[in-house]
């Protein structure tokens, strides 16, 4: 990972699956936080799918159900979009596809998928991904570029952004609803980073009381 962005901010690389809501929140947050600090976001596609292909024996039926229906088809979709049309679509085709899926009460279908892909000016064609795809390795090489540098542990989303040290930070979440806005925005990251670039430091966590916010 590069040290510096061509605009000279400095890289913040987030890796996000498209139909989790709880990324979709943390990516609101990141996309506060550029307006007040000196970052650049640099966005890469995982996959619940991908993460949970090997285990889902173990998974609730629910949940089971939902990666097997819903997971697949929008990564699909969002990796040919990188493939073939660069990952300068990222950050705008995944704000497009979250506001509908998330905010709007969509849902990761396929139309909502195609609405997003019309407002960004993408192709309706790349809806041909949807049940399978030529790209995806290039999916699991991203998926696995992200999650390698947590564990396996966790989920989506992944970021990593350069430590005070000049050695690379990364992480899982942080998982927060609703999404922080302002100052407080700025707080939480001034503090993520502080915590997370700790020797040592491995997780804060508490049991979730709230579902996710869309505001």
């Amino acid at each position: 990972m590069a040290e510096n962005t061509t605009s000279g901010r400095t890289p913040v690389d987030f890796w996000f699956d498209p139909s989790c809501p709880w990324a979709w929140m943390t990516s609101r947050w990141v996309r506060e936080v550029e307006k007040l600090r000196d970052i650049e976001v640099r966005w890469h596609l995982m996959s619940l799918a991908v993460l949970n292909e090997d285990k889902l024996d173990e998974l609730p039926d629910e949940y089971r159900e939902w990666l097997e229906k819903h997971a697949w088809g929008p990564v699909r979709v969002v990796i040919a979009a990188q493939e073939e049309h660069g990952a300068q679509v990222l950050g705008d085709l995944y704000t497009a596809i979250g506001t509908r899926v998330h905010n709007r009460g969509e849902g990761p279908t396929k139309e909502a998928v195609a609405g997003a892909l019309k407002e960004v000016g993408l192709p309706a064609s790349l809806l041909d991904h949807w049940d399978d795809t030529p790209y995806e390795a290039a999916l699991r090489a991203s998926h696995k570029e992200g999650i390698e540098k947590v564990g396996q542990e966790v989920g989506t989303p992944v970021i990593a952004v350069p430590g005070p040290d000049g050695e690379e930070v990364a992480f899982f979440g942080p998982v927060v609803t609703p999404a922080p806005k302002g100052e407080a925005a700025a707080r939480l990251w001034d503090g993520t980073l502080l915590v997370a670039a700790t020797p040592g430091f491995y997780e804060i966590k508490r049991t979730r009381t709230q579902d996710p916010i869309f505001d």
